[in-house]
């Protein structure tokens, strides 16, 4: 039986925000959601997270042929504390075998707890296994597409990198203990670090438009702050 996330928890099913807020989340999600067209792969290369959709959306891919290794990504990370007992890499490496991915092209890195370590803890693995792969298509969850390409082309500039999700909106994403509020704030807090974490050293500067960076004001104006950096 192939592992799937938890249901949006009863008290969450009926959580009520303001159709203003819920409209200017949508902007930063469309945003934040680069969706390349997908092409034809070395590999696959799917950041741990809590979402298991990622994983399984990513395993389907690679066994439709988008690319010849899929790897998977991440130790036990913040997130995913109340979620797994066992490292992301682990979890979504069980759920591509199970859905059929051969183990020999299937890569587990399970050590990693942020972006810049998921590329630097595979890349090692790459060197090790004498793999010298050029083309990535990067899954992630929707609302954190933009930061992991900014993150991954930091390390990686002369890799090719296409970026992708499960298919969802906004109002589909919430599962589990993860609320509508709450994936509006971690959106908020993503796109602060977009723009404050190029000067750091972290991630590539990215352009944020007019639009965007209005309804981020917004949403902090009206308190969308805890996962934000002070």
């Amino acid at each position: 039986m192939i592992l799937e996330n938890p249901p949006l928890q009863d008290e969450l099913k009926n959580e009520s925000l303001p159709l203003e807020d819920i409209e200017l989340a949508k902007v930063l999600w469309n945003y934040h959601s680069i969706n390349d067209p997908l092409k034809k792969c070395d590999a696959i290369f799917i950041l741990g997270s809590n979402d298991l959709r990622v994983p399984t959306y990513g395993a389907k891919l690679f066994l439709e042929g988008w690319a010849d290794y899929l790897i998977v990504s991440g130790g036990l990370g913040n997130f995913t504390k109340g979620f797994f007992t066992e490292p992301e890499g682990d979890v979504f490496g069980k759920i591509a075998l199970q859905m059929g991915v051969p183990e020999d092209v299937l890569i587990i890195e399970n050590k990693a707890s942020n972006s810049g370590e998921n590329v630097t803890y595979v890349e090692k693995i790459l060197k090790e296994k004498e793999l010298d792969l050029k083309t990535f298509l990067i899954l992630q969850k929707p609302f954190m597409q933009r930061r992991a390409f900014a993150t991954i082309k930091k390390w990686w500039p002369e890799k090719e990198l296409l970026v992708s999700s499960p298919p969802l909106s906004l109002e589909e994403y919430p599962f589990g203990p993860i609320g509508l509020r709450y994936t509006i704030e971690i959106m908020v807090g993503d796109l602060q670090r977009i723009i404050e974490y190029p000067a750091k050293g972290f991630q590539i500067h990215q352009d944020v438009p007019e639009n965007v960076l209005d309804a981020y004001h917004k949403l902090v104006n009206q308190g969308y702050t805890s996962h934000m950096i002070q």
